[in-house]
């Protein structure tokens, strides 16, 4: 099933947006998102790409997001966190994110989450309409995790 009504054990990669709302429990993020993750997180971790890492700092610069702090100690902060897993970005993925089958987002951070989830066989953990309608194509698995 592309889009998953519900989580369990599943291998999981986080879209940017919703590892900033994880890390400022944010309440965009519904009760049973946060008690699956709270399990999946300590149990086995959730996967972070390095392309969310620089995302990160391009919205803070653009000041489209706010941080209580510099962005490099927050984000050294919340990668402190045992739970959080940076998935680099193999050759494969690189290429992957280049050949994705159907109508697929022209982002290229986009493209590389959905490349490392098909190549890491996690669910993409995503609120990105765009994202979510991929994911009906059967290529990647995908949640939402908002109220929204």
């Amino acid at each position: 099933m592309p889009i998953l009504k519900k989580l369990k054990r599943h291998r999981i990669l986080l879209d940017t947006h919703v590892f900033v709302w994880i890390m400022n429990d944010s309440s965009l993020l519904t009760k049973e998102f946060k008690k699956s993750f709270e399990f999946i997180f300590k149990t086995q971790g959730a996967l972070l790409s390095p392309m969310s890492i620089w995302e990160i700092g391009m919205l803070v610069d653009k000041k489209r997001i706010e941080i209580d702090m510099d962005v490099l100690d927050w984000i050294d902060k919340a990668l402190d966190s045992p739970g959080i897993f940076v998935c680099p970005i193999s050759p494969r993925i690189a290429i992957q994110s280049t050949r994705l089958p159907g109508e697929v987002h022209l982002d290229p951070v986009d493209r590389l989450l959905i490349a490392t989830a098909y190549e890491e066989n996690a669910v993409l953990i995503t609120c990105d309409k765009k994202i979510i309608d991929y994911g009906r194509g059967k290529f990647i698995t995908v949640f939402n995790p908002s109220k929204h």
